[in-house]
């Protein structure tokens, strides 16, 4: 998925909106749409028009963009190629003259000599393309060009050195053949008595570095990767920090995570001690993307200790951190999600699809962009984005002939991800932040805005920007809440807590809004957070902070009556792969939806793919069926991994929780006692005894509660909070209730390695004082010794005391008459932490 950054990074795995387009790679980025925005997936390779359009349609783009063109034959020693021309001269000094301007103004030029006529072609790059000579040729009149420039078509020519491939704009003078081609400096190393001069084989390193750079400022990842690769291919001698950093960073911010990860690999083999935590945070993506899932997690074990995250395992230990465990789950969980590429994909990025009118989807591509103009965002050497509208075959969940939205919208620059009110009157969306010209920042980055649109007699109007929009930052990624009183979007504004966040404004009255707020650390981490939905139950978002799979995953967050965000939750697969997953939409009464991904097996770069959640079978007979839940929120956990054990405590079967939380155990006996045993993360270990009956369902659902949840503060004292540990009358051995508490006593000590403790027990007021303080002590000591047996080291338990009746718990000292539940509950030990 292809990036718009800053500028258009919010359409992150989408496509950058615009021609030099710049912004800090760190801001928005996600594919064409998240470079300012970029969808996921506008991949370095270029695979499209260029390499199939005819020479009439060159000659037809060359027109439309107000290019001249011509065609020259007869020359030796040059190659078929195209080269951008601004100036001819029949003396050689005036052609040298004018190079040296050139120069003056950083342009590298060189001259072919037509022997037959005797003149000079001027020229400042050459491509062995024609649409691409357009671009370029398009490039240099809007950027730091202002003189005369044509394309000369050179055909029937004798080559002699062929240029390599892709050293094409800006690299510096191509490579000169023997007696056609001279730089400004004559003959050097000709023959005597010769006018040419044969080409130097290497070209200009520090040039080509310098040119890289400038692409990679603005943004231009495709071509600033090309130059970088082709200065490292030249030597050990270029291999810095910066030229190999920036060689896997222009490939990441592609999402080409093969070839990120080979100038990843180089830099950790090279400068590891250097490398800072975001080099780390991309290395360990790249490794993931690639399926080294392995090294990733050693690599993130990495950038959490630059970070200074806690972490319970070493770099090396084999010993999983709870993150790990929580990705285990995420890669074992294989969700019953059927999905399908649709027959509209290309094979440029279609991305950032929408619910509209109830039978249609509005998607972003850039499909048929490239036709008559050859602009491209140099991010990914990509065309540029419309919005397009197609139907929804409800049988199939196909969508096919798909249509430009509106010609009201759709601009010379890149729009994408839309979002309607529910009357279907009112649109928001991202497009480049223009109005007769691109505009730019102090830093020359042209960001991505929000624009709005109302339909007027079946027609949309003329867009305009949404308030909080600045030429400082960007804004994209609408999406409006059912009942569209709230916007939600994307934005690297002050206030960001990364590189992209998802920040909410009320929708106030006559277009105004309120001042945006901050999703908050719940939702947003200190990378990119992008492409938000929501509907009445969920929201949805693409991440590649959270916890995932690799590139950006998808994650779903549940909310409260009071609107409060529950925990967040990644989808599994086969919605979430290794590489860029974002967009995505659902229609919770179907679950069936759609969203987009550049995973291997598509048509082009980011494909939209639709989806459908299966419906297991209902069971009818000898089975176990329940739903896990948080005990205090009482939301639905996946994930959980729910063991089912015999009367002897073997293990018979095991499953893990759908994305509903549900679980099931089919063909058992009837008429049998069973133990359902459910364990998550961070959580305490469930264990209910659960009894079949015959041709039916037992519900045997689970509650669990979070570990930390058992760390109390009761009158400035912190305590370990378990039920009561309670005892026999007259007795000090550990009751079967008693160990399942003092079990999870010992899951939280396990968990928090530091934890030292100290133990309490009491006894009720009946017997005399001094057999009662005798037997607490025995209980207190049972205690310890149990939590000894269970892996808890005797260092960690300071003491285990016990005070009789001292500390009793109500009135019953003996001066009133109490009944033997009311005794049970002096009957106890405490757990107090002396240090954590």
């Amino acid at each position: 998925m292809k990036k718009i950054t800053a500028t258009c990074i919010f359409l992150v795995t989408v496509g950058v909106f615009s021609q030099g387009i710049q912004d800090n790679p760190n801001t928005l980025v996600t594919n064409q749409y998240a470079s300012a925005f970029e969808t996921p997936s506008q991949r370095t390779e270029s695979t499209g028009r260029d390499e199939i359009m005819a020479h009439e349609e060159f000659l037809k783009a060359a027109k439309y963009n107000g290019i001249a063109t011509r065609k020259i034959s007869g020359l030796r020693g040059v190659n078929n190629d195209f080269y951008l021309v601004t100036g001819v001269y029949g003396k050689e000094k005036n052609a040298r003259k004018h190079i040296k301007k050139l120069r003056r103004n950083d342009l590298d030029a060189a001259y072919i000599t037509h022997h037959d006529t005797d003149l000079r072609y001027v020229y400042l790059e050459h491509h062995t393309n024609g649409m691409e000579a357009i671009d370029a040729t398009s490039i240099l009149k809007s950027t730091n060009f202002d003189g005369d420039i044509w394309i000369m078509e050179v055909s029937g020519s004798t080559p002699s050195l062929q240029p390599e491939k892709g050293s094409t704009a800006f690299v510096g003078p191509p490579k000169k053949a023997s007696g056609s081609v001279e730089n400004e400096r004559g003959s050097d190393n000709s023959n005597e008595g010769s006018k040419t001069a044969v080409f130097k084989e290497t070209p200009d390193m520090g040039k080509l570095v310098q040119k890289a750079d400038l692409y990679f400022d603005k943004m231009w990842y495709a071509e600033a990767a090309e130059l970088y690769e082709l200065a490292l291919e030249k030597g050990e001698t270029n291999y810095s920090y910066e030229i190999i950093q920036k060689a896997g960073d222009a490939h990441y911010f592609n999402t080409n995570m093969g070839k990120a990860y080979q100038w990843y690999d180089l830099l950790y083999s090279r400068y590891a001690e250097e490398m800072s935590a975001d080099n780390l945070f991309k290395y360990a993506h790249s490794l993931k993307g690639t399926g080294k899932s392995g090294r990733a997690k050693r690599l993130m074990r990495l950038y959490n200790k630059k970070l200074g995250s806690e972490e319970l395992a070493g770099i090396d230990d084999n010993e999983s951190t709870p993150n790990e465990i929580v990705l285990d789950n995420i890669m074992d969980l294989e969700q019953n999600v059927e999905i399908k590429n649709l027959a509209i994909n290309t094979v440029y990025s279609d991305f950032s699809p929408m619910f509209h009118d109830g039978d249609k989807v509005v998607f972003a591509s850039a499909m048929d962009s490239s036709f008559f103009n050859t602009r491209r965002y140099k991010w990914n050497n990509q065309p540029y984005l419309d919005l397009y509208v197609a139907k929804i075959n409800e049988e199939s969940d196909e969508v096919r002939n798909a249509l430009k939205f509106s010609k009201e919208i759709n601009s010379k620059y890149h729009e994408a991800s839309v979002t309607f009110s529910p009357d279907n009157t009112t649109m928001y969306f991202t497009r480049n932040n223009y109005g007769k010209k691109l505009r730019r920042d102090k830093n020359g980055i042209n960001h991505l805005k929000i624009y709005t649109s109302k339909k007027i007699d079946r027609e949309w109007t003329e867009a305009s920007e949404v308030s909080f929009n600045s030429d400082s930052y960007s804004t994209g990624h609408p999406a409006l809440s059912p009942d569209g009183k709230q916007l939600y979007f994307v934005s690297d504004m002050p206030g960001s807590l990364g590189q992209t966040d998802i920040f909410v404004a009320d929708v106030l009255e006559k277009g105004q809004f309120s001042e945006p707020r901050n999703l908050g650390p719940e939702i947003n981490t200190k990378q990119r957070e992008m492409f938000p939905y929501i509907n009445k139950k969920k929201l949805y978002f693409s991440s590649d902070g959270h916890i995932g799979l690799g590139g950006l995953d998808i994650y779903e967050v549940a909310f409260d009556d009071d609107e409060s965000f529950l925990e967040v939750r990644n989808l599994g697969k086969p919605v979430n792969s290794n590489v860029d997953d974002f967009s995505y939409i659902v229609n919770e009464e179907t679950q069936k939806g759609f969203f987009a991904s550049n995973r291997k097996g598509g048509k082009g770069d980011d494909d939209i793919y639709s989806f459908k959640r299966l419906i297991p079978e209902e069971v009818v007979e000898n089975a176990i069926a329940g739903v896990v839940t948080e005990l205090v929120t009482g939301d639905t956990m996946p994930e959980a991994l729910v063991v089912l054990l015999d009367e002897n405590n073997r293990k018979l079967k095991e499953a893990v929780t759908g994305a509903d939380g549900s679980f099931v155990f089919k063909d058992l006996d009837s008429t049998t006692k069973y133990t359902i045993k459910t364990v998550k993360g961070e959580y305490f270990a469930d264990e209910k005894i659960v009894e079949t009956k015959k041709n039916e369902v037992v519900t045997a659902d689970v509650s669990m509660k979070k570990l930390k949840e058992l760390i109390a503060v009761e009158d400035g004292i912190k305590k370990l909070k378990t039920d009561m540990i309670y005892f026999d009358f007259d007795r000090s051995y550990i009751r079967n209730d008693a160990s399942r508490e003092l079990n999870k006593l010992v899951e939280v000590m396990t968990k928090y390695q530091d934890m030292v403790i100290k133990i309490e027990s009491h006894t009720d007021s009946r017997g005399n004082n001094v057999y009662n303080k005798y037997l607490s002590d025995k209980r207190a000591k049972s205690t310890r010794d149990y939590l000894i047996s269970q892996g808890i080291s005797p260092d960690r338990i300071e003491s285990a005391i016990g005070y009789g009746e001292e500390r009793l718990l109500n009135e019953c000292s003996g001066s009133v008459r109490c009944n033997s539940e009311k005794h049970q509950l002096n009957r106890r030990s405490e757990f107090i932490i002396v240090k954590m």
